[in-house]
């Protein structure tokens, strides 16, 4: 058990803010790209409505069977491999030559942001001694929030015409 001012407990705490964080901007932020994607994938109103639903509809339909094999296989593995996998396939989604490469790719980002969802919110409550761990569950909740709002509002600049 951790303690949350310990080093551990920050990291532990920082880890999971920033992999959960990473993958709720990327549900919302890709909204804010479409026009951007749109002019330089060429793609059609169905491509780019694909481009938002393959994230979403990978991530939540995996989100229970995700918790499951974190559960039998570990919190702390099927987080780590979440995150290398959501951090790889992001990679791929960047460098996507077509509409139907990053429609692709994002049902591989999905997969891994539903590996590493659940294990991050399970890893606080299996980590973090029982009188801290509804001030580690708080900061996670808050600082989750506030990180994809500074995404959002970032990428609202970055991707403006």
């Amino acid at each position: 058990m951790v303690r949350y001012q310990s080093a551990q407990g920050r990291w532990l705490l920082t880890a999971t803010i920033v992999g959960s964080s990473l993958t709720a901007l990327d549900a919302t932020v890709v909204n804010i790209a479409l026009p951007a994607i749109g002019r330089d994938l060429g793609g059609n109103l169905a491509t780019l409505q694909w481009i938002v639903i393959a994230y979403d509809l990978s991530v939540s339909s995996l989100l229970l069977l995700s918790g499951a094999l974190a559960d039998r296989y570990g919190l702390r593995r099927v987080f780590l491999i979440g995150v290398v996998w959501f951090a790889a396939s992001s990679a791929l989604c960047g460098f996507a030559p077509s509409g139907a490469f990053l429609i692709a790719g994002r049902i591989v980002q999905g997969i891994g942001g539903a590996l590493l969802t659940p294990a991050s919110l399970a890893l606080l409550e299996a980590s973090f001694h029982p009188e801290d761990r509804t001030r580690a569950i708080g900061a996670w909740s808050g600082w989750g929030g506030v990180a994809v709002a500074i995404g959002l509002l970032t990428s609202r600049d970055v991707f403006a015409t």
